[in-house]
């Protein structure tokens, strides 16, 4: 018998994904949610952990403890911003450097992932998600 749940056919798809990534970038010690929060504070130049949390769409309890943990292995610092209330996370000489490993391996992950769902099924995948 068939369970035909929207919910849980994306999460099992977004499991799968996340799983094709993680296993890419695992030889340069962070996960897909690593390098992305990476990439995020990269963009924005130094943002606060409120500002961060926005452009993630995460919850910011959940970024504190992400970036508390990147501040763990050394890829980023946290220190005082503009607002003294307000941490601001910027990146260290390390966390540039693997960023810079990580590009290859995820634009590879990338390739597989449009090889496997055609590039079709790839803009419809982003349609879908900014519809949401």
């Amino acid at each position: 018998m068939s369970f035909d749940c929207t919910c849980i056919v994306l999460r099992t798809a977004a499991r799968k994904i996340t799983a094709l990534y993680d296993e890419a970038l695992a030889p340069h010690g962070v996960t897909t949610a690593q390098y992305s929060l990476l990439r995020r504070i990269q963009q924005a130049g130094d943002p606060s952990l409120t500002e961060l949390s926005r452009l993630a769409d995460l919850d910011r309890s959940t970024v504190g403890r992400n970036v508390r943990l990147l501040a763990q292995m050394g890829l980023v610092s946290l220190g005082a911003g503009a607002d003294q209330r307000e941490a601001e996370v910027r990146l260290t000489a390390l966390g540039l450097a693997r960023i810079e490993a990580c590009e290859a391996p995820w634009r590879e992950a990338q390739r597989v992932v449009e090889a496997k769902v055609g590039s079709d099924g790839l803009a419809a995948l982003k349609a879908l998600a900014a519809s949401l």
